[in-house]
């Protein structure tokens, strides 16, 4: 069972910051951060990206999924520069900042005059911290899907709950036999989950 004192917010962004340019001895890096849903949206933005800066040498990028510490998944890329130089330190930035759910990606135009291994490191996390301070960071909620299954003649039963506690309806039928879908925050769905047992008039499963 969860305590009530486990975490059950994550930080993510909900839409593609601005853009975020740091220079140094020539060379342009241009951060951007965007809301990640499936690892699969990564290679489209990337083109995307490829297609609108078609001068630049390198698309670095980090990314970072799953709304739980147990289930995340990330990724970096240093595409060609030296290893751990790019895509780590634009990861440190997602961790710094407690993010999820996002994919930054730094652009580099070559200017001619080689950085070295640690003015890169500087160069790439200076630009994915200014695209990080370019998005609006926010918090939300985990939450559990159930979905409750009754006969019509107890809908009030069912929706005097669902008012009381302030619960979210993402899906409905109406019908002899009803079927309603409902979102509760993490830290409450054990609860919930009683008062709706408690009824003895529906059927509830996790979904």
């Amino acid at each position: 069972m969860l305590n009530e004192f486990e975490k059950d917010t994550y930080r993510t962004i909900e839409v593609p910051s601005g853009e975020g340019l740091f220079k140094d001895r020539g060379s342009k890096f241009l951060g951007y951060a965007f809301p990640l849903q499936r690892e699969e949206e990564v290679k489209e933005i990337i083109q995307q990206l490829k297609e609108t800066h078609c001068k630049a040498r390198h698309w670095c990028y980090a990314w970072q999924l799953g709304k739980e510490e147990s289930s995340a998944a990330y990724r970096v890329n240093d595409d060609g520069e030296p290893n751990n130089s790019a895509g780590q330190p634009i990861y440190g930035q997602l961790l710094s900042k407690d993010l999820t759910n996002i994919l930054i990606v730094v652009v580099r135009y070559f200017g001619g005059t080689k950085l070295g291994v640690g003015g890169l490191i500087t160069a790439y996390r200076t630009a994915a911290e200014l695209a990080l301070d370019a998005a609006k960071i926010v918090e939300k909620t985990i939450d559990v899907r159930f979905k409750l299954i009754f006969d019509y003649q107890d809908m009030n039963k069912v929706m005097r709950v669902i008012k009381e506690r302030n619960l979210s309806i993402q899906y409905q039928k109406m019908e002899m036999n009803c079927e309603i879908e409902i979102l509760a925050r993490k830290n409450e769905a054990a609860a919930i989950e009683k008062t709706f047992i408690a009824l003895r008039c529906l059927k509830i499963e996790r979904v």
